[in-house]
């Protein structure tokens, strides 16, 4: 893999072979993020405290595009080590503050024109989310919660940005399926069952009204589950909103029900939102899953991808 900085007057610099390096892809939430470690020589004319934006390339192809956020030069009895570190391009939604407005009617233009693109940020073709009558941009909202709230509350769509630093506002591609068989270089398998954090009922209150709306997670009560949260829903709440609101949160929390962490050793086997077909002899819990979280990199050991699994139709 190739790594590139650039400054903020757009200079742009390759860096010296990387020794070791770590590229971290998730579905939306957290932030994509990089480390790397390369040699640092006393010759190099550009300083790591100017460097804004990292770019990686791996066979020719982009797999990386992110802010940097903290470069290291150290001397040890290696010689002089450099470290790089920073996150996708969604932490510029993250970092930066939206400023409070009400829309009339707020477009998808007028999201990407007041909220991201004045970051310098692209948005991925393909995306056509609805209008939205009476949105509220809240005083103190990061742009990356009214990107999220207009998308995935209003749109049905959970925001992500893919390995071109590009916003993309649509759903999954289930075109292809990734085939994980015995032939596979498979060195850690993990199954793993996690109920905190899983929900099993939510009150849905309408503070107009008063009235109170109950949504169960059923499987879960069965299961002896015991975990209740209340959200009271703006004023004027319809019992669409109320009901959506509910079972979206019902339905996020089961998804970290159940995982799977499927580890080979290979580079960018897989991307997040990919469909992978586990079919492994010897094991109880094959099946088709989605990639929500993939860590790849590149160590001592070799190459590896780290695929973190859950149902296919997790929520985001």
């Amino acid at each position: 893999m190739t790594g590139y900085v650039t400054d903020a007057q757009g200079t742009r610099w390759t860096l010296p072979n990387l020794m070791a390096w770590r590229l971290d892809y998730t579905a939306g939430v957290p932030c994509d993020s990089f480390w790397l470690r390369c040699t640092w020589d006393e010759e190099n004319t550009t300083h790591p405290g100017d460097w804004v934006r990292f770019e990686a390339f791996h066979e020719g192809e982009q797999v990386f595009c992110g802010v940097v956020d903290e470069c290291e030069v150290a001397l040890s009895q290696q010689g002089r080590m450099l470290e790089v570190s920073g996150r996708g391009m969604a932490a510029l939604l993250l970092d930066n503050e939206a400023l409070g407005q009400d829309y009339i009617c707020a477009t998808q233009a007028d999201i990407l024109r007041d909220h991201v693109t004045v970051y310098g940020i692209k948005t991925a073709p393909g995306a056509s989310l609805p209008a939205v009558s009476q949105f509220s941009v809240a005083t103190g909202s990061s742009e990356w919660s009214v990107v999220y709230e207009f998308a995935r509350y209003y749109g049905g769509v959970a925001p992500r940005f893919d390995r071109l630093g590009r916003l993309v506002l649509t759903g999954w591609s289930d075109s292809q399926e990734r085939l994980v068989g015995d032939g596979a270089p498979v060195t850690a398998l993990v199954r793993r069952d996690r109920r905190y954090g899983v929900l099993s009922q939510m009150l849905v209150r309408d503070r107009w009204s008063g009235q109170v709306e109950r949504i169960d997670n059923s499987e879960f009560l069965a299961k002896g589950g015991q975990a209740r949260r209340v959200i009271t829903m703006p004023e004027r709440s319809s019992y669409q909103a109320m009901r959506y609101s509910g079972q979206f949160q019902l339905d996020k929390s089961a998804s970290e029900l159940q995982r799977l962490e499927l580890t080979v050793a290979q580079p960018f086997c897989a991307w997040p939102g990919d469909l992978v077909r586990v079919q492994r002899s010897h094991w109880d819990w094959n099946g088709l899953y989605r990639a929500v979280q993939v860590s790849v990199g590149m160590d001592e050991g070799g190459y590896w991808s780290r695929l973190e699994l859950a149902d296919p139709d997790f929520t985001v």
